[in-house]
């Protein structure tokens, strides 16, 4: 007996299908930068290449295994990040950042060290400008520069702030030692020690000679440097001012995860951290002690948040970085955080373009290939299945539309970019779509050699295809997933885009083709044997009726 098909309603899979192209094109067209093209990977555009070269406080040069644990933390951030299609390499003592595009800002808040430290705010005051004696501690906003403000403790609940003394975190360019000879590492080394010898002094002297001096508007020799056993001068991220600091009473080490957010009730974006067991006690202890003080969150010797204690924090609660974060940053802070500082401090060389290896040229070669090789399946299906690949057609061209939004979007909010191997993998993707349709059609067509006809066959054919259809897509997106997991590099972009179509094709056959099909059965002119192709299969049942009918005729 056929399956009852009173409860299939093809129309509504299908207005299901045209309501999901709709949403992600409304998304493509309405949403972000309204860029409706995917992002290329640096094979086909391009990118941004960034050198960091370790900076050691005794000038030696860094080890093999330092600069390994740095790569892996940096590969970690990036896909923290997303997939970006950016690439960290070894290159002798450097480690070499290329990304996609000419953003350079990414690769360098990728090399950052993100040594975070925890240190109660002795005293602070408003930074000179470029050029001028700042005023010593102590002294009156007046004496400031003009359209400075002197921080000040602010009546808000902690761990709030005044967004102008504590900024996103912005990296900052530093000279890259480039001398063979190791003149410049030894050079890096002495402004180090030169640095910590006056901002991290013990004696009240030389700390304040060192606010009165320090310029923030230049790159920290210090940066990352710091000896968290010592008071410290530092600036705020955005050089506004600067701060004495005494010896930190938590390490970042002792971050246990770090997420970002918005704030809805301060209408902000800020960075929220939880502590370990260690950390989480030393900060509840402190708050507790310290009501009405700052501490203040220094990232790489900079001062990114220094807020006020209005009340006791509890072991186990989180805390948060508040600042004049936006979005991204605030994702980029907290993915830094969340994945560990790095084992060396470096300095970012200039940015540099680096051109495409590939090229456009060759991402058309591989799609004219690629186009070539889905028209010579669809006239194949076309000869062969007739009615049933017109179908493949429409199916095929529907799931291309959908994927080319989905990789707009991924590009644009998860920084996916496209290359060489993630268009192989789109391919690859797309033609095991086509060989869900031959599972589909074939079972049709087992039905009808039984002597069903067309309109009866469908139903049936599709209760004993679409299992192995889920089958066959659940092996090929495990396999994408662990390739994806276990792989590096562009391998990864494949085994991404492989992992994507194969969730597509089942979307596609059961909300376009399964219903396209169905619909047909019902009709009289798609039902003709010439027009559907199945002429010869309904023959064949005919004569395997007869041949059966003659067999029982001569029994008898």
């Amino acid at each position: 007996m056929a399956p009852s098909t009173g409860s299939v309603h093809p129309v509504r899979y299908l207005t299901v299908f045209a309501v999901l192209v709709a949403v992600l094109y409304a998304l493509v067209f309405f949403t972000g930068d309204k860029s409706a093209t995917p992002k290329l990977g640096i094979d086909l555009q391009g990118g941004t290449r960034v050198t960091l070269t370790a900076r050691t406080p005794d000038g030696s040069k860094p080890t093999p295994d330092s600069l390994r644990q740095a790569q892996e933390i940096i590969e970690t951030r990036v896909n923290g990040l997303g997939v970006s299609g950016s690439e960290v390499v070894i290159d002798g003592d450097n480690l070499v950042i290329t990304v996609p595009g000419d953003d350079s800002a990414q690769a360098r808040s990728l090399g950052q060290t993100a040594r975070l430290y925890v240190r109660p705010v002795q005293t602070s005051q408003a930074a000179a400008a470029p050029g001028t004696q700042a005023p010593a501690a102590g002294e009156t906003p007046a004496q400031a520069p003009a359209g400075t403000e002197t921080p000040a403790p602010q009546n808000r609940p902690f761990p709030a702030q005044d967004p102008s003394t504590s900024p996103a975190p912005a990296p900052t360019a530093e000279p890259a030692p480039t001398d063979e000879s190791g003149t410049e590492t030894a050079e890096a080394a002495d402004e180090i020690a030169a640095a910590r010898a006056t901002r991290q002094s013990t004696d009240p002297a030389v700390q304040q000679q060192a606010m009165a001096t320090l310029d923030c508007s230049v790159p920290d020799p210090l940066r990352g440097n710091d000896d968290p056993a010592l008071p410290l001068v530092a600036c705020s991220t955005d050089g506004q001012a600067v701060y004495l600091l005494e010896p930190a009473i938590i390490d970042g080490q002792e971050i246990a995860d770090a997420t970002s957010g918005y704030n809805s009730q301060q209408s902000r974006h800020e960075v929220s951290l939880t502590f370990k067991s260690e950390g989480s006690n030393t900060w509840a202890t402190f708050t507790s002690q310290n009501i009405g003080k700052q501490a203040a969150f220094t990232l790489d010797s900079k001062v990114v948040s220094a807020p006020v204690v209005q009340g006791a924090t509890p072991a186990g609660s989180s805390t948060s970085i508040t600042g004049s974060f936006t979005a991204d940053s605030a994702k980029e802070l907290a993915n830094t955080l969340k994945y560990g500082s790095l084992p060396l401090s470096f300095a970012a060389s200039e940015a540099e373009t680096v051109s495409a290896t590939l090229g456009l040229a060759s991402l058309q070669a591989g799609l004219i290939a690629g186009l070539v090789g889905l028209v010579l399946v669809l006239l194949y299906c076309l000869l062969y299945y007739r009615m049933l690949g017109v179908l493949t057609a429409l199916s095929l061209v529907l799931s291309g539309v959908m994927v080319y939004a989905i990789m707009v979007l991924l590009g644009r909010y998860i920084n996916f970019t496209l290359d060489l191997a993630g268009i192989a993998g789109l391919i690859i993707g797309i033609g095991m779509t086509a060989d869900s349709f031959v599972v589909f059609f074939e079972r049709i067509k087992d039905e009808m050699r039984e002597g069903r006809s067309f309109r009866s066959a469908v139903p049936r054919g599709w209760a004993r295809a679409r299992r192995t259809i889920l089958s066959g897509n659940a092996v090929s997106f495990i396999a994408a997933a662990v390739l994806y997991i276990l792989a590096i590099g562009q391998v990864r972009g494949f085994a991404f885009t492989l992992g994507l179509t194969t969730i597509l094709d089942v979307v596609v056959v059961f909300l376009v083709t399964w219903p396209l099909v169905h619909l047909a059965s019902k009709s009289p002119f798609w039902s003709r044997p010439g027009v559907n192709g199945l002429g010869a299969v309904q023959q064949i049942a005919k004569e395997r009726k007869a041949a059966a009918a003659s067999a029982k005729e001569s029994r008898v």
